[in-house]
Parts: C-alpha cells; structure tokens; sequence
C-alpha cells in the first residue's frame, strides 16, 4: 500500500541577517494510513518545523513532501492541526470555535451542527456547547481544539505538542481520550511531542530525532497490545522502549523527558 505521507530528504535552513539555522537536515521517512506516530527529540531539533513543512504552511529548502502522492507546495485543505495553545477565540462559544474551520472553507454551516455537537459529545462536553473559553479549564479547551480539527473529517491530523502545557493528571486524561478517538475515527496522526513516555504509550511508530540539525535517528515500531491503558507503562516492555529511546537521544547529544506529565 502506497505511504499517505513521503518524506524524502527534506532540509530546512533559516537565515535572519548574518545568522543561519540548519534546522532539518535531509530527515526521510513514510507514513502509512491509519498509523499513529510521533515524534519525538530534543528542544529545538526542527519537530515542529519539520510539522509545519508536511502542512504546506513552510516551504523546505530542499527536499520534497507528498500527501496521497501529490507533492505538498502549499497549505493543505485536508489536514487538521493542534497546538499547544488552544487558540481559541475569545469571543466565540465553545460550538463556535468547533464550526470555524467550516466557516472558512465556506461550507454550509447547518449540515455539519449533527456532527460538531456529536463530537463535542465524544469528548464529554456536551452542555458546553455556549460556554466561552474562559469559562473552560485548559484540557476542556484543547478538547474544543480536537473536535475544531476533526470537524471537517480530515484524513490526517498534525498535532505539535498540544498536551505539553497541561498538569500531568490533565495530559494522561487527555491521552487516553486522544487514543479512544482514534480508534473510532481511524485517523492517521503525526504527534510531536518532549515526553518520551507519552510517544511510547500512543503511537504505532515514535520518530527519533537528533539535535539540531534534526536528523532521523530511527523509526521504532511500538509493539504493545491495543487498547493500550496507563497499567502498560509499568510493564517491561514499555521500559524497554523508553529506555532504547532514551539512550538514543543521549548518544546524539539530546535529551527530552520521560515523565509523561513533563513538559520541555
């Protein structure tokens, strides 16, 4: 089966005056449809550059992204994307926010109302739909987040650390939640993140990346039963992975956390 997402030797090069930044350097890699990875490095390694570039919204300076075969030379229609804000709008309900990227696809609002006020349901806030952001703590804010991105049923969702600022109960909470939704919705998801743990526990694949200049490592198939539970990360085996990991990270001079409720 052809991959949904190619990578092939992707470079990204910052310049600002008389400095330059290698970010990326010629990072390759495939993800097939349906899968959860993550990725996983030290801070400034190029994770969320290298997520930014997949979504056409920065060019590569070298090297070539293709989504369903279709080289990647602009933001993309069919990719939701979350943050590590919420970035909700202020003054927009909580069903408000879900509809948005509805209304600037200039779709008809009315068909998708079912669908926004089912998935606010799936992630238990049903009877938030006219609260304000304000009135919501921050893990209800970035289940908003989640059901804003699934509401146009894309077929991949990007997500940039979008537990990292949450307390460590939130982030699990949200996890579990995060991986129940995926396993009804069968989207594929590339998920950055510091925690080491946290990329074990979710994913199919987890990318391991260098220091900067980010460099793949290596692509660590995860083989834990699913539904995975919390119980999984005293197992063995689960240290295995994180520990392999880890030791990954050291040896090329990065470091990231392992606590799953640590941010970076």
């Amino acid at each position: 089966m052809p991959p949904l997402i190619a990578i092939r030797d992707v470079s990204k090069v910052f310049t600002g005056g008389a400095k330059i930044v290698n970010a990326l350097e010629r990072v390759s890699f495939e993800i097939h449809k349906g899968d959860f990875v993550s990725i996983v490095g030290a801070s400034g390694c190029g994770k969320s550059t290298l997520l930014k570039i997949i979504s056409g919204l920065l060019p590569a300076t070298s090297g070539n992204v293709a989504i369903d075969g279709e080289p990647v030379a602009g933001p993309l229609e069919n990719v939701g994307m979350i943050f590590q804000a919420p970035v909700l709008l202020k003054w927009r309900p909580v069903l408000g926010n879900v509809l948005l990227p509805v209304e600037f696809a200039k779709l008809d609002i009315s068909s998708y109302l079912e669908k926004a006020r089912a998935l606010l349901k799936l992630v238990g806030l049903e009877g938030f739909e006219e609260m304000y952001p304000h009135q919501l703590s921050g893990g209800m804010q970035q289940r908003v987040s989640l059901c804003r991105a699934l509401v146009t049923d894309p077929q991949l969702l990007l997500m940039d650390e979008p537990f990292g600022a949450l307390d460590a109960m939130t982030r699990d909470e949200l996890d579990a939640e995060l991986l129940r939704i995926w396993e009804e919705k069968k989207k594929t998801v590339l998920f950055v993140t510091h925690s080491i743990q946290e990329a074990v526990f979710l994913s199919d694949t987890v990318i391991v990346m260098s220091a900067r200049p980010g460099r793949l490592l290596e692509m660590l198939a995860i083989d834990l039963p699913r539904p995975r539970t919390m119980e999984m990360m005293s197992t063995g085996k689960f240290g295995e992975y994180t520990l392999k990991i880890r030791t990954l990270l050291a040896r090329a001079g990065g470091s990231v956390k392992m606590a799953a409720g640590s941010t970076a």
